[in-house]
């Protein structure tokens, strides 16, 4: 399948010598949400917005729905629908007027049919004539994304698109982006919600320091970055771990009451099961065990600390 975004050797070098891009690769497959993480000033901004057209790149070379994003600057941005963070709206017009003059500047046809769809599934229909000056922060940011899929765009990119939004708007927000997809639109995300990314996401990039640092299969990714915990809860305290247990690495917890177990998600259950039975030759007994998973947070957090 070919890909509908092609990164080839990116680079951004801004007037000042800061390299914001360096010799980025990336392939975005058609109808996939992607995720792209990183921390503040890591280069997630700055490479949607040259893949946009709005920031020239130094080097390098970009495809969008086969199209070149300079030589055949028209055709490549008229694929892409944009939710910047900022929200950039004429607040003296009124929702309807903006998202039409949007979509008349791609050069498409009037479609009141398809706007009204596309306001109704934001719950912006019934402030179609509100200006957007009256409009609450999180009505605003439908707007935006109203009007960035107001020329009926194949992929929509989505800069920090929740931030300081309620919780319902985040929730109604996601239910459409699932719908998008269905109907075959490909979404690329960055989130400080990392649990945003974790639910919605079908691929995960994370970028520091304007390198791409990691790109996986989100399941893939929490499979083989992820760690496991077993906590067991033991019926007597003891004072110290048992030398016998030394290769287990466990910690004692909760005042000598349980023992933690950290291990490896992809073979930890012949592992659990070596420990249960040395455990059962010291004489130590548990009541009951819990085992936690690490979240992609915590995967993200140790992948850019690693990268420092």
């Amino acid at each position: 399948m070919q890909p509908i975004i092609s990164v080839s050797h990116l680079s951004k070098t801004y007037a000042s010598g800061f390299r914001a891009l360096k010799d980025i690769d990336l392939e975005i497959r058609p109808g996939e949400i992607f995720a792209l993480l990183g921390p503040n000033g890591a280069g997630k901004t700055t490479l949607i917005g040259v893949i946009c057209g709005i920031v020239n790149p130094t080097k390098g070379e970009i495809l969008a729905g086969g199209y070149d994003i300079i030589t055949e600057y028209r055709a490549a941005r008229s694929m892409i629908g944009l939710v910047p963070q900022e929200l950039t709206t004429d607040s003296f017009e009124t929702v309807w007027a903006t998202v039409n003059f949007s979509r008349g500047l791609f050069g498409k046809k009037p479609n009141p049919g398809y706007l009204e769809k596309v306001l109704r599934d934001l719950s912006l229909w019934d402030k179609k004539d509100s200006k957007i000056m009256t409009l609450s922060g999180g009505m605003k940011r439908r707007v935006m994304i109203a009007k960035a899929l107001s020329h009926e765009p194949r992929i929509l990119f989505l800069d920090e698109p929740t931030a300081g939004v309620d919780v319902e708007l985040r929730r109604d927000m996601w239910e459409m982006v699932r719908g998008l997809r269905e109907g075959g639109v490909t979404i690329i995300l960055t989130t400080h919600y990392i649990d945003e990314a974790e639910e919605m996401a079908d691929r995960i990039g994370v970028i520091n320091n304007g390198e791409i640092v990691l790109i996986e299969e989100k399941a893939e990714l929490m499979r083989k970055l992820g760690k496991k915990q077993l906590t067991l809860q033991l019926r007597d305290r003891i004072e110290g771990v048992p030398g016998e247990l030394a290769d287990y690495h466990l910690e004692l917890a909760a005042e000598g009451t349980e023992l933690v177990y950290t291990y490896d998600a992809q073979n930890g259950r012949a592992d659990i099961a070596a420990l249960l039975a040395d455990l059962n030759g010291t004489g130590i007994r548990f009541k009951d065990l819990q085992t936690k998973q690490s979240s992609l947070e915590e995967i993200f957090v140790n992948l850019v600390r690693e990268e420092r």
